[in-house]
């Protein structure tokens, strides 16, 4: 067993794991620590606990003492003193004209770095800039440039429902989040009613993702094919969280009607809907016969009676033999070599002559450029030495 004790940096942030050293530590006790970074000031908001050796990322960076009274006030020191670095580290950037949004600045507990956090469009040279920062305060300079949403966390704000930004009051770390999840809960796709302050998708719209996604399976769509105590209809709209489908019965003529989705069953389901996903009268059916829920004929479920088994098909008759042209073309016999005159060879120009057309030809029908020609006497024999009827090489 490993004892360890969980301390955070910030008031929302991760929580990093440490050696106690044997000390005592409860939750709410400020730490100082060795991190990657330099020596940091922290809170536990984990005291001393043992957990299994194999869950323990080693080696464990070791906490360095219990936080005194002369550290609180170093820290506060700390802070004036990054409220100062921010103001100087304005002035640079507009003096050496960058397109960059100074956050946030950062000093570490011994001032060995500060830290400055920036957003952009693009990437930055800030080469100058650090120059110009490290001149003024003697120490390590380190520019980190952000995202929106990590920006938001760090300012804080009121979201649209009124209250505080999740980002920056509970949440630890950021999870995905896609415009599915939207769709998913029937929410206007309007990029003003769906986006927080950052200007990216809210981070609630995955709160409740995994409750819609049940729902789902056991509601009908828009437009699927239900069967209901008063008989069959078409679903107009369904609302999830109630359990409930309003349905437009085929043989009548009224407005439509409120069913529990319970009540029904879904006969064909809307096109691009859950094929053939049985609802919950189905389920309820099945469960009790112990039997599978039936699903809808489609092109996914074969029809009632056919034979899909191979075994159960009739054998194929063989095939009677051709005596086609394709016989004929196996039995045709070879052709037979070409005999070579006995003639004299022809004259040059008369051999060059026919050469010519010979390529012409096969050039036009392979489509392709033409090749270059060995001249005689290396390697390819001459036109002249040729025999009588044969083609010349190309």
């Amino acid at each position: 067993m490993t004892n360890i004790i969980g301390v955070r940096f910030k008031k929302i942030g991760k929580i990093y794991y440490f050696d106690p050293c044997g000390q005592e530590v409860r939750p709410g006790d400020h730490v100082i620590v060795e991190t990657a970074r330099g020596v940091e000031y922290g809170e536990a908001v984990m005291g001393n606990t043992d957990v299994e050796d194999e869950t323990v990322v080693q080696p464990l960076k070791k906490m360095l003492r219990v936080a005194t009274e002369a550290d609180r006030e170093v820290v506060e020191e700390n802070e004036r003193h990054a409220r100062e670095a921010f103001d100087i580290c304005k002035k640079k950037i507009a003096e050496h004209g960058l397109d960059m949004h100074l956050v946030t600045v950062e000093c570490t507990f011994d001032l060995n770095k500060i830290l400055f956090y920036f957003t952009a469009d693009g990437r930055v040279d800030f080469r100058e800039l650090v120059k110009d920062l490290a001149g003024v305060f003697r120490t390590r300079i380190e520019l980190r440039q952000i995202g929106v949403r990590d920006e938001a966390k760090m300012l804080g704000g009121l979201g649209a429902c009124g209250r505080e930004l999740c980002c920056s009051s509970y949440l630890d770390d950021f999870q995905p989040v896609s415009i599915n999840m939207a769709k998913e809960q029937n929410l206007s796709l309007n990029p003003a009613k769906i986006s927080g302050t950052c200007g990216r998708l809210m981070c609630c719209l995955k709160y409740e993702h995994e409750v819609y996604a049940e729902l789902q399976k056991v509601t009908p769509r828009q437009g699927s094919v239900v069967e209901t105590p008063e008989g069959t209809g078409t679903v107009v709209s369904a609302q999830m969280l109630r359990g409930t489908c309003k349905v437009q019965l085929d043989d009548s003529a009224d407005s439509p009607k409120v069913f529990s989705c319970e009540e029904c069953r879904m006969l064909r389901a809307a096109k691009g809907g859950r094929g053939g996903r049985p609802c919950c009268a189905q389920r309820a059916e099945a469960q009790q016969h112990g039997t599978e829920a039936a699903a809808p004929i489609g092109p996914d479920n074969k029809a009632e009676g056919r034979t899909d088994r191979r075994e159960d098909r009739p054998a194929r008759a063989p095939r009677a033999p051709q005596d086609g042209a394709r016989s004929e073309r196996r039995e045709k016999p070879a052709r037979a070599p070409q005999a070579q005159a006995d003639a004299p060879a022809p004259a040059d120009g008369a051999a060059a002559d026919e050469g010519r057309t010979g390529e012409r030809r096969r050039r036009s029908r392979r489509g392709g450029r033409r090749r270059s020609r060995k001249p005689a006497g290396e390697g390819a024999p001459s036109p002249s030495t040729q025999p009588a009827g044969s083609r010349p090489e190309t």
